[in-house]
Formats: structure tokens, sequence, C-alpha cells
């Protein structure tokens, strides 16, 4: 349990590090269709977020990321084997997702592996079964999912230099937020709630040309 506390610290560590050094509050974001939306800006603006992709659907279609991001989308991305932390981070995003379908807001959730190894298409159904009718589950060879990750800039390692069975991966576990067309436009860190992410999430489609 310590060293999952560990893993767990080390990855919301490299949150504020890779991402949350460049976040700042603003009020005026000149020009920005989603500025009363947004809870802060990322250095560099979330324009150098996200990545065209060619990934392999859980029931093993290839897909683009065009095919994908056909309405607003929770983007996460993790692995079916994580403990604790990916599976509450998907349970918070199912009830805002829900929360949304209850205004009449059609949002999917998107889960891409960071553990291709174990996570094939068949093991991908199980868990996005589990979560949410809504959720598209995404594997890939080992340089796909490194090329996706990166375009996110997500940072992920595999602690399986003792045991390639049960080995735990450190993740970052940010949420995107993803309109059609591959646009990234915010994100949630884990401790925002279902509520304040539906709200947030409600306000970018409310606001969407």
């Amino acid at each position: 349990m310590r060293n999952r506390k560990i893993l767990i610290s080390g990855s919301v560590a490299a949150v504020f590090l890779l991402i949350g050094g460049g976040v700042y509050l603003s009020q005026k974001n000149g020009g920005d269709q989603y500025a009363q939306c947004r809870s802060g800006t990322v250095s560099g603006g979330l324009d150098s977020f996200g990545t065209d992709f060619t990934l392999t659907r859980e029931d093993g279609m290839r897909v683009t990321a065009e095919q994908v991001f056909t309405k607003p989308t929770l983007l996460y991305f993790g692995y079916t084997f994580c403990p604790d932390v990916c599976p509450l981070d998907n349970a918070r995003n199912a009830e805002a997702q829900a929360m949304l379908a209850e205004q009449g807001k059609d949002v999917q959730m998107v889960f891409i592996t960071v553990d291709p190894r174990r996570d094939t298409p068949e093991v991908l159904t199980d868990f996005t079964d589990m979560i949410s009718d809504e959720m598209i589950g995404l594997t890939g060879s080992d340089e796909e999912i490194a090329a996706v990750n990166k375009g996110w800039r997500n940072y992920y390692k595999a602690n399986d230099q003792e045991d390639d069975e049960y080995y735990l991966v450190d993740h970052m576990t940010n949420t995107y937020l993803v309109m059609p067309g591959n646009k990234t436009v915010d994100f949630f860190a884990r401790n925002v709630s279902p509520t304040e992410m539906s709200e947030r999430v409600g306000c970018f489609i409310e606001h969407s040309s």
C-alpha cells in the first residue's frame, strides 16, 4: 500500500512538473470562445496538446483520431490492471457523463491504455463495459501508444523490472476534454468533482460553434 501511495504521489508530482508549472489562473482570454468556461490556462495553449493517431479499438477495428473524436470526449490515459486510481477516476468521469446526458448533452469517454502489453482489445472490453456504455477503449503497438501519449504530454512508466506480469505503471491522471476535430480545450485534475466536471464540460458544449 505504501508503494502504491508513492506511485500515486509521483504521478501527481509529474502532473505539476509537466503541466501544472505552466498553469495560471486567468480571467481574460482575448479571442477565446471558451474563455468563460476555463478555470485556468496552460502556458503555450491547449492547442499544443493532442495528435493524430491510428489505434486499435476494443472491438479490434483500427480507428483514427478523426473517427474517434466525433463528439465532446472525456479522454483518459491509464491501464486496466491499475488497482485504484484508474477505476476511481473513470467512475468519476462516468458520473459526470451521466449528469450531462440528463441535460441532453451527448458526451463520450475514451480510455487509451499506457500498458499495451497486457491491455488487449478483449481486456479493454471488460474494463470499459464495467465503467460505461459510452466508453471507448483504445490500444496499439508500443510505438503507437508512446506517440499518442507524447502528443498529450502524458508521462508513463512501467515498473516491470522485477515482475513482468503483475507490475504497476506510473502515469499522469488528467482527464482531457477533446472536442470534435481532435481539439483539446481543457483538462481536469483528480480532485475535480463530477458536478464541477459536468458544469465545465457543459459550458464548453454550449459555447462551441
